[in-house]
C-alpha cells in the first residue's frame, strides 16, 4: 500500500502572495540580503515594476528568461516579476562557466538574461548572451550589451497589460544532469512550486513571527522553497551572498534566525571552523540539513555545540523537499523522515511489487510536470502519475524512510548534481588521456567526491594527476574531479562503454586502502 503524506492545505499563490501581503503588512519587513532590506510594499512595488519592463521589453507568455545570480533581492524580484508576467524563470548555477552558460541558453531558446555584473568577464566570452532576442538586464554594476537593474527600476513602470495567469502553465525551470550528461529541464507550474512551498511551510509549521534563513543558493530548488516557503507564510527571509562559516555566524549573530535549512557541507565547515558556541544558535527552533545523507556522528557533534538536532530532509529538483524528519525532535538519526503534505510514495522492487525497501517513486501536486522538449526522458521517468526517483529507499515499522542509494549514476557533490558522462569527456580533452571514467565517492563534507579514472595513450608521457584536473575545470568547472588515477586498462561493460559500476568497486578499494595508512 503506498505511504500517504499528511493532506495538503493548497499550494501557495506565488504569483500573487506578495502583493497581497503588502496589504496588510506594508511596512513590516520580509527579506534581507546583506545590507539591503525590502518591506513587503517595496517588495511587492519591485515585484510588480519588473514584471511590467519584462513584459515592455516585447516578452510573451511562455517566454524562458535566464538568470544567472547570486544570492541577492533582486534574484527574488525577478522569480516574482517572472511568474507575474507569466514568463518562465530559468536560473543558471551561479557556478556555471561559459560553456555551460551557452548551453543552457541554447537548450531552454532564452530569449532575455538578468546577470550580475562580476560574471562579466564569462558573459563576453559566451556566444548566446550577446545575441539574445530581448537583451540582457545587469545586477551590480554594468556591463557590455545589459541594461543596469538600476538604471531600469528608476525608470517610470510602464503602462502594460499584465496577463491572465495559467497557474498549471510551466512557470519554473531548472536543469539537472541526466547520465549522459545532456542537460535536462525540469519543468515546475505555479501549482507545483506553490504546493512545494505550502508543503514544506506546512512540515516546517512555519508563522509570520519566523525569520527564515536558506543557507544555500537560491538558484538551486532546495533553497529556493524555502525562501519562497518563508515568504508564502509572512516570515522574514534572510538571504547570504557568502557560504563562508564567517557569514554563516554572521547571520546568526545579526538576523536571529529561527529556521535555518543549509547543505551538510555548509554545516560541518561551520563546525570546524569552531568559531560558534550555543549562545549562536539561542534564536533557532529548526535546524534542517538536506541535499545529501549528514554523517550520524558530526550530527552528534553538531547537536552538542548548537542544543539543537539536526533535522534531515530529502528531495530532488523534481519532487522537492518530500520528505522530512519530526520537527518535534523524535526523529531517527539517520532516518530522512516521513513524506511531507501532499506527497504521495510507493517503493517498488524491479518488478513494480511494493516492497519495504526498493526504489522511491513519488506522486502528488508537487512533483514536476515533467523534462522540457523532451518526451523521452519524461516517459522514462514519469507513468500513469508516478514519478521514478531512481533513489533506493526503505522504510521502518514507524513510518521513517531511510535513504539507500541512487540506482542512476548522477554524483552529488555539495547538492549539486554532476553527470559522469561529462566530467570523462572534459578529462579527455587532455591529449595523453585515452579513455576516462568518473565516479562519486562518499565524502563526510561535500556528500560525494568526483574521482576519474584513465588510461593513457601509448607512449604518451605520464601527466600529473593535477595537470588533468587543470584541463578538465578549464571546460567544467567546479564539476572538475578533486582526484585521478591511473589504470592499466580500463574496465568497459558488454556495450564497450566505461562500466562505471566496476569503477565504483575500484574506488571503494581505494578508499579502503586510504583508511587503512
Amino acid at each position: 500500500m503506498p505511504l500517504v503524506g499528511p493532506a495538503l492545505a493548497g499550494p501557495a499563490q506565488l504569483h500573487r502572495m506578495v502583493n497581497d501581503l503588502a496589504w496588510t503588512r506594508p511596512s513590516e519587513v520580509c527579506l534581507v540580503a546583506g545590507t539591503e532590506t525590502w518591506t513587503w510594499r517595496a517588495l511587492s512595488d519591485d515585484v510588480d515594476a519588473l514584471a511590467a519592463h519584462l513584459i515592455a521589453a516585447g516578452l510573451q507568455q511562455g517566454d524562458r528568461v535566464a538568470s544567472l545570480l547570486p544570492n541577492c533581492g533582486e534574484l527574488i524580484v525577478f522569480y516574482l516579476a517572472c511568474l507575474r508576467a507569466g514568463l518562465i524563470a530559468t536560473p543558471l548555477n551561479y557556478r556555471y562557466t561559459p560553456d555551460n552558460i551557452d548551453v543552457a541558453l541554447g537548450f531552454s531558446d532564452a530569449r532575455m538574461m538578468v546577470a550580475h555584473a562580476e560574471r562579466r568577464e564569462d558573459i563576453a566570452a559566451c556566444v548566446r548572451a550577446g545575441t539574445l532576442a530581448n537583451g540582457m538586464i545587469s545586477v551590480g554594476g554594468e556591463f557590455a550589451g545589459a541594461v543596469p537593474y538600476t538604471a531600469l527600476m528608476s525608470r517610470a513602470v510602464p503602462q502594460v497589460d499584465m496577463p491572465v495567469i495559467d497557474v498549471d502553465a510551466t512557470a519554473l525551470m531548472f536543469f539537472t544532469s541526466g547520465s549522459t550528461g545532456r542537460p535536462k529541464g525540469v519543468m515546475h507550474s505555479i501549482t507545483s512550486f506553490g504546493s512545494i512551498a505550502a508543503s514544506f511551510a506546512q512540515a516546517l509549521r512555519l508563522h509570520a513571527d519566523d525569520v527564515v534563513f536558506p543557507g544555500g543558493s537560491i538558484s538551486h530548488v532546495g533553497s529556493l522553497s524555502t525562501a519562497l516557503a518563508g515568504l508564502s507564510t509572512g516570515s522574514t527571509v534572510v538571504l547570504n551572498r557568502s557560504d563562508t562559516p564567517e557569514a554563516f555566524l554572521r547571520e546568526l549573530r545579526q538576523q536571529e534566525p529561527t529556521v535555518v535549512v543549509a547543505l551538510p557541507a555548509a554545516l560541518m565547515a561551520f563546525l570546524h571552523d569552531g568559531l560558534a558556541t550555543t549562545d549562536d544558535f539561542t534564536s533557532v527552533r529548526l535546524l534542517i540539513s538536506g541535499g545529501d545523507k549528514f554523517p550520524v556522528d558530526v550530527e552528534r557533534e553538531f547537536t552538542r555545540i548548537s542544543g539543537l538536532p539536526i533535522t534531515e530532509t530529502y528531495g530532488l529538483t523534481e519532487a522537492t523537499d518530500c520528505t522530512l524528519g519530526p520537527v518535534d525532535g523524535s526523529a531517527k538519526p539517520g532516518s530522512v523522515g516521513h513524506l511531507c503534505p501532499g506527497y504521495v510514495a510507493s517503493i517498488r522492487d524491479d518488478d513494480g511489487n511494493e516492497v519495504t525497501e526498493g526504489e522511491l517513486w513519488l506522486s502528488g501536486a508537487p512533483v514536476c510536470q515533467g523534462y522540457w522538449n523532451n518526451p523521452e526522458e519524461t516517459a522514462e521517468s514519469f507513468s500513469d502519475g508516478w514519478f521514478n526517483t531512481g533513489d533506493v529507499m526503505s522504510v521502518d515499522e514507524d513510518g521513517f524512510l531511510w535513504f539507500k542509494g541512487r540506482t542512476k549514476q548522477i554524483i552529488v557533490h555539495d547538492g549539486s548534481n554532476i553527470a559522469p558522462q561529462e566530467v570523462e569527456e572534459a578529462v579527455m580533452l587532455h591529449p595523453a588521456v585515452a579513455l576516462a571514467g568518473a565516479v562519486g565517492v562518499h565524502n563526510e563534507l561535500h556528500g560525494e567526491n568526483v574521482w576519474a579514472y584513465v588510461t593513457l595513450v601509448d607512449g604518451a608521457e605520464r601527466p600529473s594527476p593535477g595537470d588533468i584536473i587543470e584541463v578538465a575545470r578549464r571546460e567544467i568547472g567546479y564539476k572538475a574531479p578533486e582526484a585521478v588515477f591511473y589504470l592499466d586498462e580500463m574496465p568497459l561493460n558488454s556495450a564497450r562503454k566505461v562500466d562505471r559500476m566496476a569503477l565504483q568497486h575500484v574506488a571503494a578499494a581505494h578508499v579502503g586502502a586510504h583508511a587503512k595508512r
